[in-house]
């Protein structure tokens, strides 16, 4: 059975809980979303999509359960979304705990303060897609091995690395599946 966690220290997880259901309904396969709050649970997963938040909590709270080690002992793919995205980096711009799991540089809160969300439809994948941008983050520098998956103007809002996918923005949010599609499509490939 394919397992996907929704890690649930904070942040969005009924919405991303919701849309990753969702998007399974699209596969054959026999599969199952979970809520992840310890080591236990997170060592049940094929993939986890960490979500938006509070970046420097969620990153503690990953040391203090040990999920940070599971994730990155097992090589369980990560979805990282807006919080999530920070913490799948080699390096950011502020001291916090990192799970270095993408080789880029990130800026936090790139896009301003929370006043200064905004929507904005994007190319990601070959298609447009709404993005909701929430004190979002972006990549400043990458890796020779990352692919960028979008750019918004000169900001780097998406990308991968394997089977790791960062972006920027929250498609939680909305009703599309595709980008919770697409990361399900890559830990398929973990498992087959």
């Amino acid at each position: 059975m394919l397992t996907i966690g929704i890690l649930d220290l904070q942040g969005n997880v009924s919405e991303h809980f919701e849309i990753t259901t969702k998007a399974l309904k699209n596969f054959e396969n026999d599969s199952r979303v979970i809520k992840v709050r310890n080591s236990a649970e997170a060592s049940c997963c094929d993939g986890i999509i960490i979500s938006g938040g509070k970046s420097t909590v969620i990153g503690k709270l990953l040391e203090k359960t040990g999920i940070n080690n599971i994730i990155i002992n097992e090589k369980i793919p990560v979805f990282g979304t807006c919080a999530g995205m920070v913490l799948s980096a080699s390096k950011t711009d502020y001291e916090q705990p990192l799970l270095n799991l993408i080789d880029m540089e990130v800026k936090r809160n790139a896009f301003g303060r929370q006043k200064e969300s905004f929507e904005k439809e994007i190319d990601i994948l070959g298609y447009k897609f709404n993005g909701i941008f929430i004190r979002a983050p972006a990549v400043d520098q990458v890796g020779e091995d990352v692919h960028i998956l979008s750019r918004l103007e000169d900001k780097i809002i998406g990308v991968k690395q394997g089977n790791n996918i960062a972006i920027s923005f929250h498609p939680e949010l909305t009703e599309d599946t595709r980008l919770h599609e697409y990361f399900i499509k890559e830990v398929l490939k973990c498992v087959e």
